[in-house]
């Protein structure tokens, strides 16, 4: 199994310098990829755009959403557009993993149909492989550029409903659960290769965790400072167990990557909770 880390690209107090040097140092001590958690109504960076600026200093490391907001960008085609240019421009590099998102505010402030979400989302996504394949759209051709990976980049769904493992079968080339323990990873990825198997495809779908981490001094107040805050619309429950599920030494975060592997994840991408760079050659340290 893969072990990727997230960029802090949603935490207070990430910078330019930060961010930057977070990316360089992630690919040098061999993390598979750098990835990045989406929401509009937060202080925190976009997602593409964070990940073009670490394209930008990095080589070989993968760049990965998990997940981006679809149906908040319109019918497919800008994004279509987006996404192949950093695929395009970082050499192949990016994994999209898109999905519907729980929070009404983001919705609002996009202007973005709340309860309309899962069919915009459906067609969000058959467009985007069709101007991935090269459809023409005009007296100019097709939507360009073209991605780096013909079909277009590795498509991966979040969530975890029948309509998701529908969507995964239909148009992806796997599935990111987000938060959850490893047990419902395994309890979930056999439903979307059951999906996957039903409609006929080859091979099998690519499957991701995630998890939150910090490590080191002040490990366990960054992590309630962090995740509070960013989970707070949850209520204080739900947002006081995601604190509790964050790893804050090094047994904990082993033991989620060998529970993460024992379940079949191809990859577990552990998302941090400090903007400190010291954390990306800590968990390097633990995990890799």
């Amino acid at each position: 199994m893969n072990v990727g880390i997230g960029l802090p690209s949603t935490i207070p107090g990430v910078d330019r310098e930060s961010l930057l040097t977070w990316a360089r140092k992630a690919e040098d001590r061999g993390f598979s990829t750098l990835g990045t958690i989406d929401r509009v109504v937060y202080g925190n960076y976009e997602s593409l755009i964070a990940l073009g600026a670490a394209a930008a200093v990095t080589e070989r490391i993968r760049l990965t959403t998990d997940i981006l907001l679809g149906p908040l960008r319109g019918n497919g085609a800008l994004l279509a557009k987006q996404a192949a240019t950093i695929d395009s421009l970082s050499g192949g590099r990016l994994t999209l993993g898109i999905a519907v998102g729980l929070r009404e505010d983001d919705y609002a402030s996009t202007g973005t149909p709340f309860d309309e979400r899962g069919r915009l989302f459906d067609a969000q996504l058959a467009e985007m492989k069709k101007i991935w394949s090269g459809e023409e759209r005009g007296m100019a051709g097709a939507i360009g550029p073209p991605p780096a990976r013909e079909g277009g980049p590795e498509l991966v769904i979040g969530g975890n409903v029948s309509a998701v493992f529908r969507r995964i079968a239909e148009h992806g080339d796997g599935w990111t659960m987000g938060g959850g323990t490893p047990d419902q990873f395994k309890e979930k990825s056999a439903k979307v290769k059951e999906a996957w198997s039903e409609a006929g495809r080859d091979g099998t779908p690519r499957l991701i965790a995630l998890c939150y981490f910090g490590l080191g001094d002040g490990a366990e107040e960054a992590a309630k400072e962090d995740l509070g805050h960013y989970y707070a619309w949850l209520g204080e429950e739900i947002a006081g167990q995601i604190i509790a599920s964050a790893a804050t030494d090094e047994d904990t975060i082993r033991g989620y990557r060998d529970a993460f592997a024992d379940a079949g994840a191809d990859e577990l991408i552990c998302f941090p909770t400090s903007t400190d760079v010291s954390q990306v050659d800590l968990l390097a340290d633990a995990v890799l």
